[in-house]
C-alpha cells in the first residue's frame, strides 16, 4: 500500500486492498439491506509550475510523490484568483489542494498580479488565513501544514487558548494563520489596526468544513466573512476565498451565499482512489444502544478499530459501558463527547490515533474535532438527520486504504423506519442542499453595527452586505445604535459592538459539573441545557459513571454531583407556548390552509420523571421550578378548519391528542425534505390556539431568528405531509410507537397521543390534495 498522510489524504499510486470477512455480521437477520462499493484507482496530476521548489520538496518529503488531478485543478483555480469550493469525500486530500497555492503565496510572494485599488500602504508579504469550526481541527491542520513547511515558513494558530506571545507572533510575523470564525470576529476584525500587516497582505482565506456554516450560525459566519473582506479592501487587498466542504449539490449557490459572491467555481469529482467499502442497514431487534454496544464489542474483538457515532452524550456513555461489558478487552473501549475537559479529549484522541483504543463510542464532537484515519469500521447509531452527516461519519472508515464496513443502525422513529423501507434514499439519493440565509435581519443588524465601529458604513457597503443594508442602517439609526452623518453611519457607544454578538449561542456562561467530594470538574453544560440535564436530583452520566446532582448554583456557574448507582435515569418535562408575531406566507393545504412566519416560543422545564434503566417504565414524577425561556424564531403551521371540526365533533382532549401525534410524526419526517435533523426543529400543537382560533400544529426552527428549515417545510408542505400520512398508515404498531408518533424529545414524555385519530385527521385534511 502506498504511503498515506492522514491529514492530506492518500498519495499517488494504486491502492492495494485485502479481503475482510464481515460475513458474520452481514448474514445476521437484522441486516435489511447492504451495498458494496468496489475499490477504484486514482488519477494523478502534475505539480503546478508555479509551486516553489522548496514547497514541492517538503511535500515529497512527507511521502507525496504527486498530487491527484482534482487537487491540481483546485489549486490552479485558486492561483488564478478565482473563488472556489472543493467538495470531495473525506480522505480525498482537500488539505493539499488548498495548501499548494497557500505555500506559493506565502513563501514566494511573486505572482505577476496587482492588488486592486491599493491604498497608500506599502505592499507587504503575502499572508493566508485558515478558518475551521473548531480549535481541534485547526490544530490538526496546523500539524499537517508544519509537516510540509519549508525552512523559515512562519505558520501559527490563533484561538482562545493562545498565549500573548503566540498572539503577538500571529499579528507581527505569521504568514499562514490557522484560526476559527470566533477569533476572527472578536479579536482580529475588532482590532484590525493591529492586524494591518496581516490584512494588508491577505491573499487567501480558506474556509474548511464550510457545510457546517448553515442556519443561524452560518448567517453569523457569512456576516463575519463579509466584514473581513470589507476591511481587506480598505487595506488594499482582495483575498481569494477557498471553501472545503463535504459533497453538496448546491455548492456554488451555497458557497456564494456564504462569502458574498455570485460566482464560485466548484471541484466536486474526486480523482483519489477509494478502497472497497460495504454499507449495511441494520434493524435492531433489541434496543438501539444494546445492538450498537454488541457490534462495537464484536468488531473490536475481531481486531477492527471501530468508531460508533451516537447522537446523544448519554447514549455515547451507555454504549461504551455496554461494549465494555461485552468485550474481551474492555480497557480498549472508551467514550468521547463534548463536555469533557480538554486534557481528557486530547488523551482519548492520542490513544485512538496510536491504536491503543480499539473501540470508541462518540458523539459528533469527534467528527468535528479531529482528523481520524485508519479506522476499519464505523457504526452510525441512528440516522444522524442528514445524508451529508451520514456520509461524513461513514467516511471515517477506510481512510488508510483498507476495505471497510459501515453499519447504520435504525432508531425507532418515523425517519429511520422510513429510510430502511426506502434504502435507495440512502444509497442513491444526492446529499441535501446546504442552507444559508445571510440576510437574516436578526443576525445581520448587529454585524452592521460591528462593521460601522470597524469603519464607518456608506451606501457602497451594499456591495458586501446586500440590498437590505440601507433599511437596516435606517432602523439601527432610529434605535440610536448608529448615527447618520451625511450618508456615513458611525457606532455611537464607547463599548465594543462585537461583545453583543455570540456566533454560536446566546445566554449566560456554561455550568461546570463538579464532583462534590473532590472538587474535580467533570464537564460543562450550557445554562439552558442545565435545566434538563443537571437540575437538582437529576442523574448525570459521565464516562460510564453515574452521578446524582445534589445542587445547581447558577450564580456560581456550577452543578455539584456525587457518585451513585441508582438503576434509573431521569427525563425532564417541559411546557411550551407559542405566539404568532408575523405571518409572512400563506398557502392552501387540502381542505385547510397553512401559514409561515415569525413566532415567539416560551418554554419552561416544570418537572422530571424517573424511569427504570432496563424497562424504561415511569417510576414517579417530581416538580421543578426552572426559569422561563423565550425564543423568537420561524415556524410553519396548519390548522383544522371549523367545517371539519363540526363533522368530527371531537372534544378538545381528543383533538389535542390527534394533533400532538401528527406533530410528532411530521417532525420526524421533515429531515427527509430539509437539511436538518429532528433536534434542529421543534413543535407545538393545541386543540385551540388563541391566534388562529382553531386546532393548530406548529413546526418551528430551534434557533433564534430561524434557520431556514421551517421555510423549507412550508415550500414542500404537500410532499412532507403526504409522507407523514404514509408513515402513520403503514406503521404496524397498534397504538403508536417510536417509529411513528412517539418522540424522544417530547417535552411532556409522550403523554396524550392518539395515532389512529392522527391518521384519520391528517387523511381528511389532505383530502383535496
Amino acid at each position: 500500500m502506498p504511503p498515506v498522510s492522514p491529514q492530506l489524504g492518500p498519495v499517488g499510486g494504486d491502492w492495494q486492498s485485502w479481503s475482510v470477512d464481515w460475513n458474520w455480521l452481514l448474514e445476521r437477520d437484522e441486516v435489511v439491506s447492504s451495498r458494496r462499493r468496489e475499490a477504484t484507482g486514482g488519477a494523478t496530476g502534475q505539480w503546478p509550475d508555479w509551486l516553489p521548489a522548496a514547497a514541492r520538496e517538503g511535500i515529497r518529503a512527507a511521502g507525496i510523490d504527486s498530487p491527484w488531478q482534482h487537487q491540481t485543478d483546485f489549486a490552479e483555480l485558486a492561483f488564478a484568483g478565482r473563488h472556489a469550493a472543493i467538495c470531495t469525500p473525506t480522505g480525498s486530500g482537500k488539505s493539499l489542494a488548498y495548501l499548494m497555492p497557500v505555500l506559493a503565496a506565502t513563501t514566494e510572494g511573486r505572482f505577476g498580479w496587482e492588488l486592486p485599488e491599493a491604498r497608500s500602504f506599502a505592499k507587504p508579504r503575502h499572508t493566508a488565513l485558515y478558518l475551521a469550526p473548531t480549535k481541534a481541527l485547526a490544530h490538526d491542520q496546523l500539524r499537517a501544514a508544519r509537516e510540509l513547511a519549508p525552512k523559515g515558513w512562519r505558520v501559527g494558530a490563533l484561538d482562545g487558548d493562545s498565549e500573548q506571545g503566540e498572539r503577538r507572533f500571529a499579528r507581527e510575523h505569521a504568514q499562514f494563520l490557522l484560526s476559527n470564525p470566533d477569533m476572527l470576529h472578536f479579536s482580529v476584525l475588532a482590532n484590525h489596526e493591529k492586524w494591518a500587516r496581516f490584512l494588508g497582505g491577505l491573499r487567501y482565506v480558506v474556509v474548511d468544513e464550510a457545510h457546517r456554516y448553515q442556519g443561524v450560525f452560518g448567517a453569523h459566519v457569512a456576516a463575519v466573512l463579509r466584514r473581513l473582506r470589507r476591511l481587506c479592501a480598505l487595506y488594499g487587498t482582495n483575498p481569494t476565498m477557498l471553501l472545503c466542504s463535504a459533497t453538496a449539490p448546491n455548492a456554488a449557490e451555497f458557497g456564494g451565499a456564504l462569502i458574498g459572491e455570485e460566482t464560485v467555481e466548484v471541484v466536486d469529482v474526486s480523482t483519489a482512489p477509494a478502497a472497497a467499502r460495504t454499507v449495511a442497514l441494520w434493524q435492531p431487534k433489541g434496543s438501539l444502544n444494546h445492538d450498537t454496544s454488541q457490534l462495537l464489542a464484536g468488531l473490536s474483538d475481531e481486531g477492527a478499530q471501530t468508531l460508533a457515532f451516537v447522537p446523544s452524550r448519554a447514549g455515547a456513555e451507555l454504549v461504551a459501558v455496554g461494549a465494555q461489558e461485552e468485550a474481551l478487552e474492555p480497557e480498549r473501549i472508551a467514550s468521547y463527547r463534548a463536555g469533557y475537559l480538554a486534557s481528557d479529549r486530547r488523551a482519548l484522541e492520542a490513544a485512538l490515533q496510536s491504536g491503543q483504543l480499539r473501540g470508541l463510542a462518540t458523539t459528533n464532537a469527534l467528527e468535528l474535532g479531529v482528523d481520524v484515519s485508519g479506522v476499519e469500521a464505523v457504526l452510525v447509531s441512528g440516522y444522524p438527520g442528514k445524508l451529508s452527516s451520514f456520509w461524513q461519519q461513514a467516511g471515517r472508515a477506510g481512510r488508510a486504504g483498507q476495505e471497510s464496513l459501515v453499519v447504520l443502525l435504525a432508531r425507532e422513529n418515523p425517519l429511520d423506519t422510513y429510510l430502511l423501507a426506502h434504502p435507495e434514499l440512502i444509497f442513491d439519493a444526492p446529499v441535501e442542499h446546504a442552507v444559508c440565509h445571510p440576510g437574516n435581519p436578526h443576525v445581520l443588524g448587529p454585524h452592521l453595527a460591528a462593521a460601522a465601529q470597524e469603519h464607518p458604513l456608506t451606501r457602497e457597503d451594499e456591495r458586501w452586505f446586500g440590498p437590505q443594508t440601507l433599511p437596516l442602517l435606517e432602523q439601527l439609526t432610529a434605535q440610536g445604535v448608529l448615527r447618520d452623518r451625511g450618508g456615513r453611519w458611525f457606532w455611537t457607544r464607547p463599548d465594543r459592538a462585537v461583545d453583543f454578538i455570540n456566533l454560536r449561542a446566546t445566554g449566560p456562561a456554561p455550568i461546570e459539573i463538579i464532583e462534590r467530594e473532590t472538587g474535580r470538574v467533570l464537564g460543562v453544560v450550557s445554562d439552558e441545557a442545565a435545566d434538563r440535564t443537571v437540575h437538582p436530583e437529576a442523574v448525570y452520566l459521565h464516562q460510564g459513571e453515574t452521578w446524582a446532582v445534589t445542587d445547581l448554583d447558577r450564580a456560581e456557574g456550577q452543578a455539584l454531583v456525587t457518585a451513585v448507582r441508582p438503576h434509573y435515569y431521569t427525563q425532564a418535562q417541559s411546557t411550551f407556548d407559542i405566539e404568532i408575531l408575523r405571518q409572512a406566507g400563506r398557502r392552501d393545504l387540502g381542505v385547510t390552509e397553512a401559514g409561515f412566519g415569525d413566532v415567539l416560543i416560551t418554554s419552561r422545564v416544570v418537572g422530571y420523571l424517573r424511569r427504570d434503566e432496563v424497562t424504561h417504565d415511569v417510576l414517579d414524577a417530581s416538580e421543578l421550578d426552572m426559569p422561563k425561556r423565550q425564543l423568537r424564531t420561524q415556524a410553519v403551521w396548519w390548522t383544522v378548519p371549523q367545517e371539519l371540526e363540526r363533522v368530527l365533533r371531537w372534544p378538545a382532549l381528543r383533538m389535542g391528542a390527534a394533533a400532538h401525534a401528527m406533530e410528532h410524526t411530521a417532525i420526524g419526517l421533515l429531515p427527509v425534505f430539509a437539511p436538518c435533523d429532528r433536534w434542529d426543529i421543534g413543535g407545538v400543537s393545541t386543540a385551540a390556539h388563541p391566534d388562529t382560533g382553531l386546532p393548530t400544529i406548529f413546526v418551528h426552527d430551534g434557533m433564534d431568528g430561524g434557520s431556514g428549515f421551517a421555510a423549507r417545510g412550508f415550500e414542500v408542505l404537500d410532499e412532507w405531509l403526504a409522507a407523514t400520512l404514509e408513515r402513520l398508515e403503514t406503521c404496524r404498531c397498534d397504538d403508536g410507537c417510536p417509529a411513528c408518533v412517539v418522540s424522544p424529545k417530547c417535552g411532556n414524555a409522550n403523554q396524550v397521543l392518539d395515532k389512529a385519530d392522527a391518521t384519520s385527521l391528517l387523511r381528511q385534511l389532505l383530502a383535496a390534495n
